[in-house]
């Protein structure tokens, strides 16, 4: 079905459509030399028809390959590795639909890209109760070549001195190639990138899908109701008009709201306990996130560290500054309806942590706070990769529950591969498919923040 999707789609050959200006029965000859005021003066003289020549550059093409809803890190890492796999440079056309753009996408020939690399390491400390699980993430991740020391408390004391370590039985140290770096860079390289392979860009909201439908039986016998979409409805920003592309596969990428993208599509509005009725769950989270100046503080050695707690920081530059929080319990959870941030859970829930965990905290001062939209999948909070089962040509990119930035890159390549060539190839994501839903199997993973 894939295959014959990606024929019927993919090499296709794409009509352009150019403006046509009209005058009755006679043509106006635009010789060029006419300026663009001229060509609206003369469509409108008494006796013609009105045609105002309308700019046109910010509405979406007719018609695209691919269509990727949604133009985060995770989005365009799907439309860099198309690009990247194509068998021929422009053959295949990518759309990627953004509702908010907030920059203006770059000159491609600028200066090497610095994503702000910190390789400071991440420090996860453990309790009694965590150590085994702790110390079973460390082995698998040795195995897949990390550098990563484990470390008694007596250890922890002699190489960070400024730690509490009281509740800590284990301690994990990432010692090569790991740390942080700035997402807002990454996401203005990922975007001069892909521009400079063909990529197009259009700023609205995916807001319709028109579908077909097609019954079939499945191996049980059981009559199941095969859908396709061949058109995407964009709503352009401050209008009331929309756009329709028509498109052979749609990526949904659109992080905290897809779970309404797909929704839209008839995604689980069938019988509930069936496929037909196995809705995408993911949903919009806030979370906080808090930086305080400390002058006694850790100092410029500071890795990522995650309490026993939950509680969570880093260093933020080199003026004494950090960043952090923790996520809420459910009961603790805010309502995702603004980004208001609320302070007080910084006071209760964060900073008593903080203190016992790093005394020098004790002294802090909070500067400034933001809110943020996690994907938050409800099910196991982890991501969702690969086509769904009876939308056929939807795909998901979706669902990691606060570390999209972290899988884009291996995530853009596995959605490429399969949309290419008909499966997983470099990394298998086959556990990570939609169908977990249906049949309740969860992929669970321990001791992530």
């Amino acid at each position: 079905m894939l295959r014959r999707v990606l024929q019927l789609g993919l090499g296709r050959s794409l009509l352009i459509r150019g403006l046509e200006t009209r005058s009755g029965n006679s043509i106006l000859d635009w010789d060029g030399k006419v300026s663009e005021f001229k060509k609206k003066i003369q469509s409108i003289m008494p006796g013609e028809p009105s045609n105002l020549m309308c700019d046109t550059k910010h509405l979406p093409p007719e018609h695209s390959d691919v269509v990727i809803v949604g133009g985060g890190v995770v989005g365009l890492s799907v439309a860099f590795w198309l690009k990247k796999l194509e068998k021929r440079q422009g053959a295949i056309r990518v759309l990627v639909v953004e509702r908010d753009h907030t920059e203006y996408l770059a000159v491609v020939d600028g200066p090497p890209l610095d994503l702000q690399f910190n390789p400071l390491g991440y420090l996860l400390l453990a309790s009694e109760k965590g150590a085994a699980v702790l110390e079973t993430n460390v082995k698998m991740q040795r195995q897949e070549g990390a550098k990563i020391s484990l470390m008694s408390p007596e250890q922890l004391q002699k190489k960070f001195p400024w730690i509490n370590t009281e509740g800590v039985a284990l301690a994990s140290y990432g010692l090569e190639n790991e740390g942080w770096f700035d997402p807002w860079s990454l996401l203005q390289g990922l975007r001069r990138k892909v521009q400079s392979m063909g990529v197009l860009f259009c700023e609205g909201e995916v807001t319709r899908f028109i579908t077909s439908s097609n019954s079939m039986r499945n191996s049980d016998g059981e009559e199941v109701n095969l859908k396709r979409i061949h058109e995407v409805h964009v709503k352009m920003d401050n209008s009331l008009e929309y756009q329709p592309v028509e498109c052979a596969i749609v990526v949904n990428a659109a992080g905290a709201w897809s779970g309404q993208l797909a929704e839209l599509a008839g995604i689980g509005k069938g019988p509930p306990g069936t496929l037909e009725g196995t809705k995408l769950p993911v949903e919009p989270r806030k979370r906080f996130v808090y930086l305080w100046h400390c002058p006694q503080g850790p100092g410029l050695e500071t890795p990522l560290v995650t309490d026993t707690s939950g509680v969570y920081f880093r260093r933020e530059g080199l003026s004494n500054n950090y960043v952090g929080g923790r996520s809420p319990t459910e009961e603790e959870e805010p309502d995702p309806a603004d980004l208001e941030v609320d302070h007080d859970f910084f006071q209760n829930k964060v900073w008593p942590h903080l203190a016992q965990r790093v005394p020098a905290f004790e002294a802090l001062k909070v500067h400034s706070a933001w809110a943020g939209y996690y994907d938050y999948n409800t099910f196991d909070q982890n991501g969702v990769v690969g086509p769904h089962p009876l939308v056929v040509n939807m795909y998901f990119a979706s669902g990691f529950s606060g570390h999209g930035l972290q899988h884009a890159p291996g995530v853009g390549r596995a959605v490429a591969e399969v949309l290419l060539g008909g499966c997983f190839q470099t990394i298998d994501m086959t556990p990570f498919l939609f169908s977990r839903f249906y049949l309740e199997e969860k992929v669970l993973e321990q001791n992530i923040i």
